[in-house]
């Protein structure tokens, strides 16, 4: 058996230790509705415009906006396309989603991506309470890929590194253009 059979093997086991185990019925609402602040990004891009506006916020809303752009580009054009990983209730016997199977490929979680992208960035600029926030919404949404079965544990590493990787690289970039500004 070769690694990345071995590696397929235990993200399978996994996601079905958790169907098995860990999902329940009545907690399925709570899983479902943080998986669905991660639909689209549409949670983080609407943060990051409300932080747009206000000068004191502006800085985190148009890093984060950045982050979110590098991640998305990375994740959606380039690995997603590349890897070709298909979904895994389409690969692992018996994984039931529960949420409407998705058309895209697997690897990475684009949820993660886009939720660690900007959570890293709130992070760095607002340490403390909002940014651990935002670090925790982003571990739910990654966490709740895994239980509503649309995605392996590989997967959201993935994008959870691809995300922190797109927020370091929006902050050297706006670092970057702030030294260049001052410098004029």
């Amino acid at each position: 058996m070769g690694i990345l059979e071995w590696i397929h093997n235990m993200d399978a086991q996994i996601l079905l230790f958790i169907q098995q185990y860990l999902r329940n019925d009545m907690f399925n609402w709570f899983w479902k509705g943080i998986t669905f602040l991660g639909d689209g990004g549409w949670f983080w891009i609407v943060l990051a415009i409300v932080l747009l506006f206000p000068k004191k916020t502006r800085k985190a809303g148009f890093t984060a906006a950045l982050a979110l752009a590098v991640g998305a580009i990375v994740t959606n054009l380039f690995l997603k396309t590349a890897a070709a990983r298909i979904r895994p209730y389409d690969a692992v016997e018996g994984l039931v989603p529960l949420v409407a199977k998705l058309k895209d490929y697997s690897f990475p979680s684009g949820h993660t991506c886009a939720s660690f992208s900007c959570a890293v960035v709130y992070d760095k600029i607002y340490p403390g309470r909002p940014g651990t926030a935002a670090l925790i919404l982003a571990v739910l949404i990654a966490l709740s890929r895994l239980y509503v079965g649309v995605h392996y544990p590989t997967d959201v590493l993935a994008g959870a590194l691809v995300g922190w990787l797109s927020a370091l690289c929006a902050m050297k970039l706006v670092f970057y253009w702030e030294k260049r500004k001052n410098a004029v």
